[in-house]
């Protein structure tokens, strides 16, 4: 009995680019990493690299990436000083690991 022939994987269709369609995202408020992947269908590893390119990417027009720091869910200490846009993975202070991811934004540049 033979099988049918698959058919080949088809991806969805989309209009805008990844990014063109994180910016979209980010234009209508704060949002994690984790909520931007859920929006835009990718991992959310991949987010902190659009994210990356982005902030490079728009630093010269009128507007600029918000970043509100990661904040440890135990002990209250604020990630503030960080310059890498990923969670961090441990407290420095009360070595909790449970941290809230830093959150993402466009507004204008000062």
């Amino acid at each position: 009995m033979r099988d049918k022939p698959k058919e080949p994987f088809t991806p969805r269709e989309t209009h805008d680019t990844v990014r063109q369609a994180i910016l979209a995202e980010l234009r209508k408020g704060m949002f994690s990493a984790r909520d931007l992947s859920a929006a835009v269908g990718i991992p959310e590893r991949e987010v902190y690299h659009h994210l990356e390119h982005i902030h490079r990417s728009i630093a010269s027009s009128a507007r600029r990436l918000v970043i509100m720091p990661a904040e440890c869910k135990k002990c209250g200490f604020v990630f503030a000083k960080r310059e890498k846009l990923n969670r961090p993975g441990k407290c420095p202070v009360c070595k909790g690991e449970s941290i809230r991811g830093p959150r993402f934004g466009i507004g204008d540049a000062l």
